[in-house]
């Protein structure tokens, strides 16, 4: 048997990753369960107490679980209409590659990805208000739209792996092409799916661009633009901020540590025909 040597410079660019991402978070753990004593002895230092007072605090000063229940509408609804939608397109695109139209509309898609959201920021604010649509839902159908982009082109890819065998077996048996997509294709799609429904979920839930420039209504605001009015107002109380950033960032962090293996498999399938 041959042993294999270690690759000691991966591994320690590895760990130093280790260290750059965990490190912000015990510093978000360790400030929340903190008094503002013990934040004057040391910020670094873990907390004498747990003062879980400051998570109290923290949801009766954010509205929590208002702002909870916007951050989940829009994500769940942007989510399955992402998956539902965007899929479609790209079994159109993919199964039709060979047509111009369609080939161009690929290219289209593809070059949308290269397009700062910077510079059609205005534009989009001034056609939303317009048409009324500064609200959840017009937020919504923003979030499906702005997906089309990276989503047709990994859905593309992963379809055209799949046999067009299938396909012209369900034919023969009497299936329409909408019927075919959703018995057969659909199904097949379970892995890349998951994975565009993750990235879509953690894009959707940690965005604060679209939110911001988008709802007017404080109502209708998310947690991450409600974090960013909770640190205008207590600027001074870091226990209490830190506090509410742990309680935005929970849910995404425990929807990652369980789906994060379908992330990586979703992104490789379909990469090998």
């Amino acid at each position: 048997m041959i042993k294999k040597s270690s690759n000691w410079p991966a591994t320690i660019l590895i760990a130093l990753g280790s260290l750059l991402i965990l490190f912000p978070l015990y510093m978000t753990i360790a400030i929340a369960l903190k008094n503002p004593e013990e934040m004057a002895q040391s910020i670094f230092s873990l907390p004498t107490g747990l003062h879980f007072e400051n998570f109290a605090n923290a949801i009766k000063a954010t509205n929590f679980f208002n702002t909870l229940g916007n951050s989940a509408t829009i994500t769940i609804t942007s989510v399955v209409f992402i998956l539902l939608t965007n899929s479609m397109v790209a079994y159109a695109i993919a199964r039709n590659m060979n047509r111009k139209f369609f080939k161009a509309l690929y290219f289209y898609f593809i070059s949308a990805m290269f397009i700062p959201f910077q510079i059609i920021m205005l534009p989009v604010v001034k056609v939303t208000t317009d048409l009324h649509m500064n609200n959840i839902l017009g937020l919504i159908i923003l979030y499906i739209v702005y997906g089309l982009a990276f989503n047709v082109f990994v859905y593309t890819g992963y379809i055209r792996s799949i046999p067009y065998e299938l396909e012209e077996a369900a034919t023969v048996d009497g299936a329409t092409t909408f019927g075919t997509f959703w018995k057969i294709i659909f199904p097949l799609l379970a892995p890349v799916s998951a994975t565009i429904g993750i990235l879509s979920c953690l894009s959707t839930w940690n965005d604060f661009m679209l939110p911001l420039i988008l709802l007017g209504d404080q109502d209708s605001y998310t947690l991450p633009l409600v974090q960013y009015v909770f640190q205008g107002q207590f600027s001074t109380d870091f226990n209490l901020a830190f506090a509410s950033y742990l309680l935005a960032l929970s849910p995404m962090l425990v929807v990652y540590l369980f789906a994060q293996k379908w992330i990586i498999s979703g992104l490789t399938s379909g990469s090998i025909k």
